[in-house]
């Protein structure tokens, strides 16, 4: 069982920077493939990044490229986002997900993801 919980959320002007943190539980941790989605008010949940187990590398949705990182400390059994150049649409509540099924290569979707946080708020106002 692996339990996730995300912080850093919060109110923030647009231009503004946050990061994000999310702790798991878990003694595998190195070999789970992380990822943050979002929902915003009416939406669907949607992918934002991952970054894999296996190489560390990263995907990012076309909306955050140039403007979010994923980073992982496996040492500290935890994932960031950091979120610069905020814009009032990226206003969503947060999830941290872990995939702990060490597949190769990393996914979009979020039903490839067992585990999730409670989320943390993020709203940009403008």
């Amino acid at each position: 069982q692996v339990q996730l919980v995300e912080s850093g959320g919060g109110l923030v002007q647009a231009g503004g920077s946050l990061r994000l943190s999310c702790a798991a539980s878990g003694r595998s941790f190195s070999r789970y493939t992380m990822a943050w989605f979002r929902q915003a008010p009416g939406k669907e949940r949607e992918f934002v990044t991952t970054v894999n187990w296996l190489d560390g590398s990263t995907v990012y949705a076309d909306s955050v490229k140039g403007r979010f990182t994923i980073s992982r400390n496996n040492a500290k059994n935890a994932v960031y986002l950091q979120m610069d150049s905020l814009k009032p649409e990226d206003t969503a509540v947060y999830y941290c997900a872990a995939d702990a099924s060490a597949r190769y290569s990393a996914s979009r979707y979020s039903s490839d993801y067992a585990y999730w946080g409670q989320g943390t708020q993020v709203t940009v106002s403008t």
